[in-house]
């Protein structure tokens, strides 16, 4: 599938029968079949969200609420951790996420009624965990765009993660939040290799354009930072130094990694992707995960899930750690935000109207 991480849908975890249709059975396949197409354009329904805000307790995530504008990535990352959560939709976490969107409308204006309840405590949100709040569909939809009006409106503090471009469209408001020391972002970098960018995260910003970004952030006086997510063993691992150095001559302030991780559905889709581009290593690849992960394709413990353990994990953290210091580049976490300067643009009354 041209620009597709991945051409197969696998059943997702909740379905009982499933259908396959096979285009080529080996014989014969007209090239002008339309029902075997080399890609599939994107599909976006909407929904209608009942709230926006999710929370987390999970000790190692560095914020406890998010907002995800979108369900699926038109970005196709193959390693996505958040594919499997498209069989909550009964969609499958392969082809379906990437190509069957669906898009929260109704964000802003849920978002002002929940930033209006006078229970509401103000915590850092970060935008587009799950799902990047800037891939191709919000060019058109700037669901993002209104959020972040809101969140510009109430003086409220938030985070973001992006490989996509069309931040850059927004650098008015991020940069009137970062002002008031109200927003960070950090670029997602995980290869300086066009080639391997576009195998493994093919509709995403090129290496070139994600620097672009970060130095216009940081022009922009938005604390911006680079995660080298995920760490993929024998394929990106060999790059953390470069991809360091090509970090913070950009400007950024802050890095940050992430092992590989494989849950679920996304187990089956990964090794299959990489038999596709790199069969010879392919077991290698596996072989060194499963080291990591105590014998097993995915260990989901608290701490663990995202590094792994054992002598690979420590030489990664030890190579990182030491690029990181030599680059005056600082931990995850950027300077806390100020939460002080929340405030209701009805005034705190409004709610006895």
């Amino acid at each position: 599938m041209k620009t597709r991480a991945t051409p197969i849908n696998p059943k997702n975890r909740f379905q009982s029968i499933v259908t396959d249709r096979e285009c080529d059975d080996g014989w014969y396949q007209d090239p002008a079949d339309e029902a075997c197409p080399d890609s599939l354009a994107t599909e976006v329904t909407e929904e209608q969200a009942r709230s926006i805000i999710s929370r987390n307790r999970s000790p190692d995530i560095p914020f406890d609420q998010s907002i995800n504008p979108y369900r699926g990535c038109e970005h196709a990352c193959i390693y996505c951790f958040a594919r499997p959560t498209h069989a909550y939709w009964d969609m499958s976490p392969g082809l379906d996420f990437e190509t069957r969107l669906i898009a929260k409308p109704n964000a802003a204006d849920q978002l002002r009624r929940e930033l209006d309840k006078p229970g509401y405590r103000v915590s850092p949100i970060a935008l587009g965990i799950n799902t990047d709040a800037y891939q191709p569909i919000e060019k058109q939809r700037e669901i993002t765009r209104d959020i972040l009006k809101v969140l510009v409106e109430y003086r409220h503090p938030v985070s973001i993660i992006t490989k996509g471009a069309l931040i850059l469209r927004d650098l008015d408001l991020l940069s009137e939040l970062a002002g008031q020391g109200l927003c960070t972002a950090s670029v997602s970098l995980t290869t300086l290799d066009n080639s391997l960018k576009r195998q493994m995260e093919p509709r995403t910003a090129a290496p070139a354009t994600r620097l672009k970004i970060i130095r216009e952030l940081a022009a922009a006086g938005v604390p911006t930072g680079i995660i080298i997510g995920p760490v993929i063993p024998f394929i990106n691992d060999h790059e953390i130094e470069a991809i360091l150095e090509a970090g913070a001559g950009a400007g950024a302030e802050r890095a940050s990694w992430i092992m590989l991780r494989l849950p679920l559905e996304l187990d089956e889709l990964f090794q299959d992707w990489l038999q596709r581009h790199f069969p010879q290593r392919a077991e290698h690849v596996m072989s060194r995960i499963r080291d990591l992960r105590g014998g097993k394709s995915y260990q989901s413990r608290w701490g663990e899930r995202m590094t792994g353990k054992g002598p690979y994990a420590d030489l990664v953290r030890q190579r990182f750690n030491r690029k990181a210091r030599s680059l005056g580049l600082g931990g995850h976490e950027a300077e806390p935000m100020r939460r002080d300067l929340f405030r209701r643009p009805g005034g705190e009354q409004m709610q006895l109207i």
